[in-house]
C-alpha cells in the first residue's frame, strides 16, 4: 500500500471515532434530561398537584434571626444571639466615656514624660548678627552709636546649654505630681470600664426581659384569642349569652394592647444596646433568652463587702491626694532660693576673619541664684488651695466607702430576694396554667362564669410577667454586685 492510501485510512478510522463519541455523548445527555424530568423538586412535590408555584419552597428563617424590632422580622433578617462577653468587648471598642477616660490617661503619660525632661538642660543655637551706625561726632569716625552694643558690626554664634539645678525640690514635686496624676488616670479608666460594662450588663438583660414579656403576651393573646374563637361557637349553639362573647372579645383587645407595649418596649431597648455596641439600627439584634439565666441562691453569699476597698475609685482618690500633697510642696518650695546654670561656647567677634574670630571664640559658664522675697502671698495662697484639695480628696474616700457599702448591701439583699422570688414564682406559673385549663373546663361546662376564665387569664399573664422580672432583677443585682468587689 501507498503512504496515501495509509493516511486516508487513518483519516476514515479517526472520523468513525469521533462519530461514535459523540452519538454516545448525546444518548447520555438525553437520558439525564428524562432522569431529571422524573425526579422530584423536592420531598413535598408529591402533595403540590399540578401547581407550579406550590413546588417552590419558601427558606424557614432560623430561631436566631428573629429580630427584636418587629418591622425587622423576615425572611432577609439574619442574626446570630449576641453574648453578654461579646457585647462588653463590641461596647469597649465603641466610642464612650471610656474611650475619652483612655485619652485623658495617655495625656497623664506626656505630663510624666515632660515632667522628667525639666531635669535635663535644654539646647539651642542662638545665632545673631548685629550692626550699629557710626557714631556722628566729627571726630570720633570709629566709634558707633549705641553703647549697648560692642562694635559696628557684632557677630554671635553660641551652643547654648540651659537648665536648673533642682536643690529645693521643685522638679521633683512635680514629676511625683504627673506620677501620681497617671495612676489617679489609669484608676479613673478603670472605674469608666466597670461603668460601661454596668451600662451594657443594664442593657443586655433589659432587652432579654423585654424579649420574655413579648413571647408571654404572644402566648397569653394566643389563648385570648382561642377562647373567645370557642366562645363564638358556643354563643352559635345557643350554649352561652351574648355578654360572654363580649367579654371575651374585651379581653383580646387587652391582650393585643399588651403585646403592642411589649412589642414597642423591646423596640426600644433593642435600640440602647444597639448604641452601646455599635450596631446600625437597621440591624437585627438578638440576645440570650432570659429563662436560660436562672438565678443561684447560693452564688450571692460568695461576695463580701470587704472586696470593696479594692475598688479603682479609692485607687484614684488615694493618687489625687498625692498628688494635691506634692502640688503643695511646689508651692512651698517656690519660696526658696533657686539656682539655674547656663553654659555657652562659641564667639562673639565684631569681624568674621580668622584672627579676630580666634581671639572671641571661647566658652561663658554662669550660675544664677535667685531668692524669692515678696510675691504678695501667692505661693502660700497655691499652697493652703493643695491642702484644701487634699481634705477633699479625703472626704471624698469617705463618702465614697459608705455609698458603695449601701449599693453593696442593697444589691445583695435584692439578688437574694430576686432568687427566691424566682423559686415561689416558678411553681406560682405553672398553677396558673392549671388554673386556666381548669377555668375554661369549668366554664365550657356550664359550672363557671366567664369572669373566672378572664380572671385566671390575667393572673397568668401577671404570674409570667414577675417571674422574668425576678431573673431579670437577680441578674442586674448580681452584676453591680461583681462591679462592686472589683471582680
Amino acid at each position: 500500500m501507498t503512504p496515501n492510501n495509509i493516511r486516508c485510512i487513518d483519516n476514515i478510522f479517526r472520523l468513525r471515532c469521533i462519530s461514535q463519541w459523540i452519538l454516545a455523548l448525546g444518548v447520555y445527555c438525553a437520558a439525564s434530561l428524562i432522569a431529571f424530568g422524573q425526579t422530584p423538586l423536592s420531598p413535598n412535590a408529591a402533595n403540590t398537584g399540578s401547581n407550579p408555584e406550590s413546588s417552590r419552597l419558601k427558606p424557614l428563617q432560623p430561631a436566631a434571626s428573629r429580630s427584636s424590632n418587629p418591622s425587622e422580622r423576615g425572611p432577609a433578617a439574619q442574626a446570630s444571639v449576641l453574648t453578654r462577653e461579646e457585647a462588653i468587648r463590641l461596647a469597649l471598642t465603641q466610642a464612650s466615656a471610656f474611650q475619652a477616660a483612655r485619652y485623658s490617661e495617655l495625656i497623664a503619660a506626656e505630663d510624666v514624660k515632660q515632667a522628667r525632661i525639666a531635669f535635663l538642660p535644654r539646647f539651642s543655637i542662638p545665632s545673631t548678627f548685629i550692626y550699629n551706625s557710626p557714631t556722628l561726632g566729627p571726630t570720633f569716625t570709629d566709634r558707633f552709636s549705641f553703647i549697648s552694643a560692642n562694635a559696628v558690626t557684632e557677630y554671635q554664634a553660641l551652643a547654648s546649654a540651659l537648665g536648673e539645678i533642682d536643690i529645693i525640690g521643685r522638679l521633683r514635686a512635680g514629676l511625683k505630681r504627673s506620677v501620681a496624676l497617671l495612676e489617679a488616670a489609669r484608676a479613673g479608666t478603670e472605674v469608666a470600664r466597670r461603668t460601661l460594662i454596668q451600662g451594657v450588663d443594664d442593657a443586655y438583660f433589659g432587652l432579654a426581659l423585654s424579649n420574655a414579656k413579648r413571647r408571654s403576651a404572644e402566648l397569653t393573646l394566643a389563648a385570648a384569642e382561642d377562647f373567645a374563637r370557642v366562645t363564638g361557637l358556643m354563643l352559635n349553639a345557643g350554649e352561652v349569652a351574648e355578654v360572654d362573647l363580649i367579654r371575651a372579645r374585651l379581653q383580646v383587645a387587652s391582650r393585643r394592647d399588651e403585646l403592642e407595649q411589649a412589642r414597642a418596649s423591646e423596640a426600644a431597648t433593642a435600640g440602647n444596646l444597639r448604641v452601646l455596641v455599635g450596631y446600625d439600627f437597621s440591624t437585627p439584634i438578638e440576645v440570650i433568652d432570659l429563662a436560660t439565666a436562672l438565678p443561684d441562691g447560693a452564688e450571692i453569699t460568695r461576695f463580701v463587702s470587704s472586696a470593696i476597698t479594692s475598688r479603682p475609685e479609692f485607687a484614684q482618690l488615694d493618687a489625687e491626694r498625692r498628688a494635691a500633697e506634692q502640688e503643695a510642696r511646689a508651692a512651698r518650695a517656690e519660696r526658696l532660693p533657686q539656682v539655674t546654670y547656663s553654659i555657652n561656647g562659641g564667639f562673639d567677634s565684631d569681624s568674621l576673619h580668622p584672627d579676630p574670630l580666634h581671639d572671641h571664640t571661647g566658652v561663658l559658664a554662669t550660675v544664677s541664684i535667685n531668692i524669692p522675697i515678696f510675691d504678695w502671698g501667692a505661693s502660700r495662697s497655691r499652697e493652703q488651695q493643695a491642702q484644701l484639695r487634699m481634705k477633699s480628696f479625703e472626704s471624698e474616700r469617705e463618702l465614697a466607702m459608705r455609698n458603695l457599702t449601701q449599693q453593696f448591701y442593697a444589691a445583695q439583699s435584692q439578688a437574694i430576694a430576686a432568687a427566691s422570688r424566682y423559686q415561689f414564682l416558678n411553681q406560682s406559673v405553672s398553677q396558673a396554667e392549671r388554673n386556666v385549663q381548669a377555668s375554661i373546663a369549668r366554664y365550657r361546662s356550664g359550672e363557671a362564669p366567664i369572669i373566672e376564665v378572664t380572671d385566671a387569664q390575667s393572673t397568668l399573664a401577671g404570674q409570667r410577667a414577675a417571674l422574668y422580672q425576678a431573673i431579670f432583677d437577680y441578674q442586674q443585682n448580681r452584676a453591680r454586685l461583681i462591679q462592686l468587689t472589683a471582680k
